[in-house]
């Protein structure tokens, strides 16, 4: 008689790798010019799905970290930064090599990013690689890189948890709208769809899967619906930042990271906003997704 194998990651997060390139600029928009002078530009690996994997990590949980890179210089500082940080990655090689962008960032932190994801249509993760992995996950976070969509069939019929960020969707454009309906917690960021977010949440749990949906909107807090309650979504404050704004990159996946920590260690929902909330505040106060808050300091910055 064989026993059943006891899972071996609080997370497992697929897609979303790369370098953030940041050039900071005096205000957004940059002026029409040949030339602007700017302060030295730094290259920070990270990414939505890198950043999820490090901020869980720093969070004390067991990360396992699945994605296509290049073999390139770019792909090289994806596997330094998340060894340094201790995180479990297990990359698959395109011949696209990594994603990159470049990010404006104004006096304030708030930014512009100009992303190349590169990633072929018909790029496939082997099923025979990512499902021993799936076997051995609490939760999954799927960035929304194409070929994460092809798991969602495999984590449905094992039964597992699934997360994932729309970021700016406005709410209609194709290519998120699996991610949105076949996960049980869905972030997004309220600035894609604007006066309509509320609509575009409801949407989501009336269409989905969907436990809550969870909007961001940076210093204006978040917003709240879950399936079980009101239908007008629950606006949770934002968290002063310990710092001062270095960077705003990284800050909604900081939120998910808190968020994701407060489910591991049951916590209700709107209790997971509120350390979210402090995770993303946090990660505001470094250079390029730098500032990962650890499990102390996020738990003695919430009221008792």
């Amino acid at each position: 008689m064989t026993t059943q194998q006891e899972p071996s990651y609080d997370v497992l997060v697929v897609g979303g790798s790369g370098v953030d390139t940041i050039v900071r600029v005096d205000a957004l928009p940059v002026p029409l010019a040949d030339s602007v002078g700017v302060p030295p530009i730094r290259e920070w690996p990270g990414h939505t799905g890198g950043n999820v994997a490090l901020g869980s990590r720093a969070l004390g949980g067991t990360v396992k970290f699945l994605d296509f890179i290049g073999e390139d210089w770019i792909g090289a500082m994806v596997r330094e930064r998340l060894a340094k940080a201790d995180v479990d990655f297990e990359p698959l090689i395109s011949a696209a090599g990594t994603r990159r962008s470049v990010n404006l960032v104004d006096a304030s932190g708030h930014r512009m990013s100009f992303y190349d994801g590169r990633d072929p249509l018909d790029l496939r993760m082997p099923r025979e690689f990512y499902l021993p992995h799936l076997r051995r996950a609490r939760h999954v976070h799927l960035s929304i890189t194409h070929f994460a969509r092809f798991l969602y069939d495999d984590i449905e019929a094992l039964g597992i948890p699934v997360s994932t960020d729309l970021h700016d969707w406005d709410g209609t454009a194709d290519h998120h709208k699996e991610f949105a309906l076949r996960s049980d917690l869905v972030f997004l960021s309220a600035a894609g769809a604007k006066e309509r977010i509320a609509g575009v949440m409801r949407n989501i749990l009336r269409d989905g899967r969907a436990e809550a949906v969870i909007a961001t909107a940076g210093a204006g807090g978040s917003y709240l619906l879950a399936r079980e309650g009101s239908s007008t979504p629950r606006h949770i404050p934002a968290v002063p930042p310990p710092g001062p704004v270095v960077d705003s990159n990284g800050a909604g996946d900081a939120f998910v990271s808190g968020f994701l920590y407060g489910r591991r260690t049951g916590r209700g929902l709107e209790e997971c906003a509120r350390l979210g909330a402090v995770a993303g505040a946090y990660a505001c106060t470094g250079d390029g997704s730098t500032a990962l808050i650890g499990a102390e300091a996020l738990e003695s910055a919430q009221p008792l």
